[in-house]
């Protein structure tokens, strides 16, 4: 047997304790050399290194993403904007004061405007406050309280301890950045803004002659740009500056001077919106002077939410908007009606996507870039009419006799009537004796329709008709087929605060009536004719028409084709959803799948064409003459205060239906008025108008039709 030596244990632990304590010590000579370099050899040239330099970081501030149409049009964008900032630098009174009056004699050589709260003027002199804000004023400042205001003047003239003027102008332009300075203070790493939107000339100037400006930068900031105006104001929303309460909750990812999206795709979107901002560091000697300026790190640009409206059809679908609710407003159809809000709606009855959407009155949001003006805000807050409001989906309303072809469909489904059923009405529908509602006919002519199948009950909107179908089916039945029509409920378009509405149905109205809970038939025949709790948005109501004239199948409204990050790629539709979901606490409602019967359709759809093509059709006189086959539906819908509120509802090519629209006018009187603005859309969506277009080829702005 072979035996082996081995080395103790104990020898082996001194062994590597002694290599240790050599490794340490070596290390230790190293410092040591190191330091003493440092400090004795090179720390002059190091100190006069720190005492002629200084380093500070900027934010270097990302473009907010564009708001795009469905053609690649611009809607949103961001423009850049120069500002001119200040830090603090080691120099003394006199050569900053002398900084000052330069940087003042370039703005105002440019027409820049520059901070001046200084209350105090000249020529002569005297204070610009008064009362218990000008005795406050002169507490904090420690003067006596008989002080005037010459005496003052003087007084921050020798703390400011300007010196290299005495011309009395230029003493009181210099006070007023001392002044500012005083006010917000700075450092060398937080500046003051002496003043924004600065042209490029200005900014060329400052570089130029930049010993001439101590501690100035010029930062470069992107302004929000909506590039047609009003144009779909209600769906773009608008960004303004960020409020102290929106502040508190974003510090990690928001400064308090940046924008942030407020309403409409500007708010629902901001996550996406905002971009990721960069870091430019910039070296500058003791007396202010850059001396050198690089990118730390690099601003990634937000990205651009592409949206499925057509920006020509917005502007055709807006206009004829407004142009009939004034016509309406004048007497233009034979009676005046006192009216002046509206909402419509454009819809792809296949896909859902929302091609125009439009709600009156409207507003500028470039009003609110920079903070909104306290006239302009009085003038939006106080106007009856609410042009804030996207009465398109945040207001609901009775739906009158567009909510029929549900309670037909109902019927049909539920075989309480078919397709040859004939009704008689006779004016006045007396099955209950507490409740006896007669037809719009009877009350215009003093009978009634007579004999109708359902078809015929569409084209002539008899309410007899309905009454009698919803009192057969009941209304469990009917708020049923509401429902799976996407009625009384969001639709999860991407736009904030949409309304709910509601569907009449017992359980409705002992939410809305605790007082008188129970459920009558008065409330069932109600419900049949589009009234009692009946209560939907515009956006709902496009969707119940575009389910009718596509076969019955769901869809699910949209207004985002798309969102395109910065480096070309694009988000699934999936992460969209979800994050409007999120964003918007919106949950799914299950809904009773329902394949409805193509002939109870094609029979609620005859008697829609018949609506428009008809000569006894209640919008025949609107459409006699087009050349485009159209089914639709007028309804005239009571409202609060005695008002009527005027709806049409359409689709088209009947053959082929590729568009819904909707149409309300508060306070309309009629339907077949509104019907004008439907035929207009349909004009322009169908090319009927071209020479027109091309004639108008040159106004702004101007978007070729892509279906």
């Amino acid at each position: 047997m072979i035996r082996r030596n081995k080395t103790p244990k104990k020898a082996n632990i001194n062994l590597r304790f002694n290599l240790l304590t050599v490794i340490i010590y070596i290390i230790g000579i190293v410092l040591i050399v190191k330091l003493f370099s440092l400090q004795i050899v090179h720390g002059a040239e190091y100190r006069e290194q720190s005492n002629t330099r200084l380093t500070r970081e900027s934010v270097l501030e990302a473009a907010r993403g564009d708001i795009l149409d469905r053609t690649g049009a611009t809607l949103v964008t961001s423009d850049t904007q120069f500002a001119l900032e200040m830090y603090k630098t080691k120099i003394d009174d006199n050569e900053l004061n002398i900084s000052i009056l330069n940087m003042i004699n370039v703005l105002e050589k440019y027409g820049v405007s520059y901070p001046d709260s200084f209350p105090i003027s000249i020529n002569p002199y005297n204070f610009t406050i008064e009362g218990e804000e000008l005795t406050t004023w002169k507490e904090e400042n420690d003067f006596d309280e008989n002080i005037g205001a010459e005496e003052a003047f003087y007084e921050f003239v020798n703390k400011y301890e300007i010196t290299n003027t005495t011309n009395i102008d230029e003493i009181r332009k210099i006070l007023a950045i001392r002044y500012q300075i005083t006010i917000e203070g700075y450092s060398s790493t937080k500046s003051i803004t002496i003043a924004e939107n600065i042209p490029r000339e200005a900014v060329a100037e400052f570089s130029e002659s930049a010993d001439k400006f101590a501690g100035i930068n010029i930062s470069v900031k992107p302004i929000r740009e909506y590039t047609s105006g009003s144009l779909a104001s209600h769906i773009l929303g608008y960004a303004s500056q960020i409020s102290s309460e929106e502040y508190a909750t974003r510090k990690d990812t928001y400064s308090q001077n940046d924008i942030i999206g407020k309403t409409g795709i500007e708010y629902v979107f901001e996550e996406y919106l905002k971009g990721k901002n960069g870091t430019r560091q910039i070296d500058m000697a003791v007396d202010g002077t850059t001396t050198a300026e690089y990118i730390a790190e690099e601003a990634i640009e937000g990205s651009d939410i592409v949206l499925t409206i057509d920006a020509n059809l917005q502007k055709v679908t807006e206009d004829a908007l407004a142009a009939n609710i004034q016509k309406i407003a004048s007497g233009g159809f034979g009676q005046r009606f006192d009216t002046n809000a509206g909402a419509c709606v454009v819809m792809n009855v296949n896909s859902g996507e929302i091609l125009a959407m439009a709600s009156y009155p409207t507003y500028n949001p470039a009003d609110f870039v920079g903070g909104i003006s306290t006239e302009n805000w009085n003038n939006y807050n106080n106007n009856t009419a609410h042009p804030l409001v996207n009465k398109a989906v945040q207001n609901s309303y009775s739906p009158g006799s567009t909510f029929k072809m549900i309670t037909a469909i109902a019927g049909l489904e539920s075989g309480v009537i078919n397709l040859n059923t004939v009704i008689n009405d006779t004016g006045r529908y007396t099955k209950y004796r507490d409740f006896q509602p007669v037809c719009w006919y009877y009350t215009d002519y003093h009978r009634g329709h007579g004999r109708l199948n359902v078809s015929g009950a569409i084209e002539k909107s008899c309410n007899y008709f309905f009454y009698e179908t919803a009192d057969r089916m009941g209304i469990d039945t009917l708020a049923k087929y509401a429902k799976y029509f996407g009625l009384g409920g969001k639709t999860g378009v991407e736009l904030p605060s949409e309304a709910n509405g509601s569907v009449a149905s017992p359980e409705t109205k002992a939410q809305l009536h605790p007082d008188d809970p129970s459920w009558y038939a008065a409330d069932t025949l109600q419900a049949a004719i589009g009234q009692n709790d009946n209560s939907f948005s515009p956006v709902q109501m496009a969707r119940y028409i575009s389910m009718l004239s596509n076969g019955g199948n769901r869809i699910e409204p949209t207004i985002v084709k798309t969102i395109r990050n910065s480096d070309g790629s694009e988000v699934s539709k999936d992460e969209i959803e979800s994050f409007v979901n999120q964003k918007l606490g919106i949950q799914e409602e299950e809904i009773e799948d329902i394949e409805i019967n193509q002939e109870y359709l094609d029979a609620v759809l005859a008697g829609m064409e018949s609506v428009t093509q008809d000569s006894s059709g209640t919008a025949y006189v609107r459409f006699k003459d087009f050349d485009i086959s159209v089914g639709g539906k007028t309804g005239s819908a009571e409202a609060a205060g005695d008002k009527v509120n005027a709806w049409f509802v359409g689709f088209a090519p009947f053959e082929n239906p590729e568009i819904a629209i909707v149409v309300i006018v508060e306070n309309g009187g009629h339907g077949n008025y509104t019907a004008e603005v439907v035929r207009d859309i349909m004009e322009e969506y169908f090319g009927m108008n071209v020479e027109t277009i091309e004639e108008d080829m040159t106004a702004e702005p101007y978007v070729q039709i892509m279906n």
